[in-house]
């Protein structure tokens, strides 16, 4: 019989004003997925989809690997989408075969009272049929564990977010108005040639 696991967490950051409003750093979903994981362990596959390597996870005394494909898109406001698409685990051959992730997540901006937050809530649910002895353990142990495991993870996700997030964002201005500052440099070298050699 399947047992069923669950977690949701919801997360408001705020965020600095910034020359570049973050709805313009948001329309790019792949800075999303590596401020939420180290490049090491993320795939890029193409049309918006990405294979991340999780870390070990230990659930009672299984040790699991979970590899996820997730689809990020991302639309015109700057809110971004996260669904996984495919699970795969690692460690227990019995458990990939019954095993189901569905992670859903959304991020937006939102405005109050001229702050900007990035307010967001994933949803994780996790469905797996369990080997013995497991399979022998009272179902409220097994959920309880099992639960708590899903909540931890999204909270990793959720500090990590809140972190390397606004960290990466504004590097990516800073970028950006560097690049733009040396544009302008060149337009005017070009258009006002320095008079030094007359």
């Amino acid at each position: 019989m399947d047992t069923r696991f669950f977690a949701s967490q919801s997360v408001d950051i705020p965020v600095a004003e910034q020359p570049i409003p973050i709805q313009h750093y948001l329309r790019q979903p792949h800075r999303l997925v590596y401020a939420l994981a180290a490049s090491s362990r993320v795939e890029a596959l193409g049309n918006e989809l990405f294979r991340l390597k999780m870390r070990p996870l230990t659930f009672m005394t299984l040790s699991l690997q979970p590899t996820v494909d997730m689809r990020v898109w991302a639309e015109a406001d700057g809110t971004v989408h996260l669904r996984s698409e495919r699970c795969e685990i690692h460690g227990v051959e019995y458990i990939n075969d019954r095993f189901t992730l569905n992670l859903l997540g959304k991020l937006a901006p939102i405005t109050l009272n001229g702050v900007t937050y990035l307010r967001g809530r994933a949803d994780l649910e996790v469905m797996v049929e369990l080997p013995l002895p497991f399979a022998l353990t009272p179902k409220p142990v097994l959920e309880t564990t099992g639960n708590a495991l899903l909540k931890s993870v999204l909270l990793t996700v959720k500090q990590r977010l809140m972190y390397q997030l606004v960290s990466d964002y504004q590097t990516w201005v800073s970028c950006q108005l560097d690049e733009q500052a040396e544009v302008q440099t060149g337009i005017l070298s070009i258009n006002h040639p320095l008079k030094s050699l007359s």
